[in-house]
């Protein structure tokens, strides 16, 4: 009989996502008539914008000319759209790029997790707490943990508590680590890092020759001018850094699947016998034989979202989430709820009322509100006491559920 991968059984519990949703469905199950607004999964809930939507069926069309036809294209993504990424994302920076360093994938999930195979097995690895959880698992998954013990941290990997006493900023780590994991603007708790706390991330990475593992996928929601949006806007970043961005909630393409991960030329590992490789040329490789790439009416859907018609469009979808973010923020602030994030970044991570635990918060939230958010201790032990709630949602749906939770809590 087959053996399968035992590191599996190590995860202490099912993801995060389909546990809220088996609450939510029992729920709603035994309340068919409450109306549930939902503010967890960080799902968009805008359509495609008119001038996205217009290049995906001229897309299309194409698939059904012989002439304009596409069948297997590049697996590191054609090079218009990663010259369009370059030239609208972050020549605007100041960052240079080349195409050969832009990998255009179908998702940021899929690549956190997938880069991964191009990591040594004996890499010690820091990730923050709290943490997106995808970080996490899939270091347990591949084999490079142990056991999780009573707290919830893995035995072989580094934590590094993100907690109000440090702003929510994870302190550089305690011992010495090869790859480390960077969220900015955060995911959950919405904060973001200055300039200078990324330099000081560099310089680092620089001196202790590790690898950060950076993820930009919510930079298009920033809002404070001085705050970056690219690790690569920090000088010596394309020696140490690896940087994801996503299309799902910048360009509402979570149904549509594109995202892109920038590995610099530059950029240098070493072999088992000291000598230095190139990252670029590995997942160059490991694309190369794992993935078939991004189909080419998503592609062009993707480009139209750099045209200065989709942009603007895309940027008004932007603003009407951050609205919604302002709301809730504000609202539950007056409520007399402690909350943070909700200003670069489309989510609020507050403190839950009366001391009670983050499931706890979460059950009576769903069954007194009929609101759905998600516990902050999914996102590791450091988010106990602590709930995160989207504001990618219909603005009545996000004005009903601040005024739900402000009757129950408000002073």
């Amino acid at each position: 009989m087959a053996r399968i991968n035992d590191n599996y059984l190590k995860l202490q519990a099912g993801y995060l996502f389909p546990e809220i949703s088996r609450r939510v469905s029992e729920f709603t199950t035994a309340n068919p008539d409450a109306q549930v607004i939902r503010l967890g999964i960080g799902d968009v809930t805008k359509p495609l914008v008119p001038a996205v939507l217009k290049a995906f069926h001229e897309g299309v069309d194409d698939m059904a000319q012989g002439v304009s036809f596409h069948g297997y294209g590049p697996e590191q993504g054609y090079d218009w759209l990663s010259q369009v990424i370059i030239d609208k994302a972050y020549k605007p920076l100041g960052v240079e790029l080349k195409t050969s360093e832009v990998f255009i994938s179908d998702g940021s999930k899929c690549d956190s997790a997938n880069i991964l195979d191009i990591f040594d097995l004996g890499n010690k690895v820091a990730i923050g707490d709290p943490v997106y959880p995808v970080y996490n698992d899939t270091n347990v998954m591949v084999g490079r943990s142990g056991q999780a013990d009573d707290k919830g941290y893995y035995e072989g990997l580094v934590y590094m508590p993100c907690t109000e006493e440090n702003g929510f900023a994870p302190a550089f780590p305690s011992e010495k680590v090869d790859v480390i994991y960077l969220c900015f603007p955060n995911n959950p708790t919405g904060t973001v890092a200055s300039k200078e706390q990324l330099k000081a991330w560099v310089d680092y990475a620089i001196e202790s020759d590790a690898v950060i593992l950076f993820d930009a996928a919510y930079e298009a929601f920033i809002t404070e001018t001085d705050i970056p949006h690219s690790i690569y806007e920090i000088e010596g970043a394309k020696q140490c850094a690896i940087e994801f961005r996503s299309f799902s909630k910048t360009a509402g393409f979570t149904g549509v699947r594109c995202g892109l991960t920038v590995v610099p030329e530059e950029l240098m590992g070493t072999t088992e016998s000291g000598e230095k490789y190139s990252f670029n040329k590995l997942w160059n490789r490991r694309q190369c034989t794992k993935f078939n790439g991004v189909s080419y009416p998503v592609q062009k859907a993707a480009a139209a979202v750099y045209s200065d018609e989709g942009w603007a469009q895309v940027k008004e979808v932007i603003d009407y989430y951050m609205e919604n973010a302002r709301i809730i923020r504000e609202g539950l602030s007056a409520a007399g709820i402690e909350c943070f994030g909700g200003v670069n970044a489309p989510y609020i991570w507050l403190k839950t009322p009366e001391g009670m635990t983050s499931w706890d918060f979460f059950d009576k939230l769903l069954n007194e509100c009929f609101v759905v958010g998600t516990p902050g201790s999914g996102f590791g032990p450091s988010g106990e006491g602590y709930f995160r709630l989207s504001a990618f949602g219909d603005r009545a749906n996000v004005e009903t559920a601040v005024e739900r939770i402000r009757q129950k809590w408000g002073k």
